[in-house]
Order: C-alpha cells, then structure tokens, then sequence
C-alpha cells in the first residue's frame, strides 16, 4: 500500500505534524515529552505523529532527528 505523507508545521504554536497517507477520523495517544502518535479509530494503525515545542528538541534547523517511538516505512512513488 502506497501511502501520501503529509507535512505541516505551524511556527507561531512551534508544532510539528506528520501524516500518513489520507486524513480518517483517529485519536492522539501521547507518547510522552509533547510527542503524539496518530491512531485511525476504527483499525488503531497509526497514522502519524504531531510534535510539540519542535524547534526546542533540536539544536539547530538544518539538524532534524528526533526518534519516534514507530518506524515508518516509506516506499518511493
């Protein structure tokens, strides 16, 4: 299954959101440290991540690692 990843970041609220394939109706499980998992409420399959305070977990801009709990498989279009 080929999924789309989206990306958004709002600077102002410095949040970070990551999505997995097409928007469903899921719920947030928090992951601890202002890091949530997105979960699909009828399957439970995750369906991305959002990050809070982002640009405080990393040193600098051009230096973004910050580990999820999950490994996300992404396959080239």
């Amino acid at each position: 299954m080929k999924d789309n990843l989206r990306i958004h970041y709002d600077k102002d609220a410095d949040f970070l959101e990551i999505g997995i394939g097409e928007p469903v109706r899921g719920y947030f499980k928090n992951l601890g440290k202002g890091i949530f998992e997105r979960r699909e409420e009828k399957t439970d399959e995750i369906k991305g991540y959002a990050v809070f305070g982002f640009l405080k977990k990393i040193n600098k801009i051009d230096d973004i690692n910050i580990r999820l709990p999950s490994k996300i498989k992404i396959i080239p279009a």
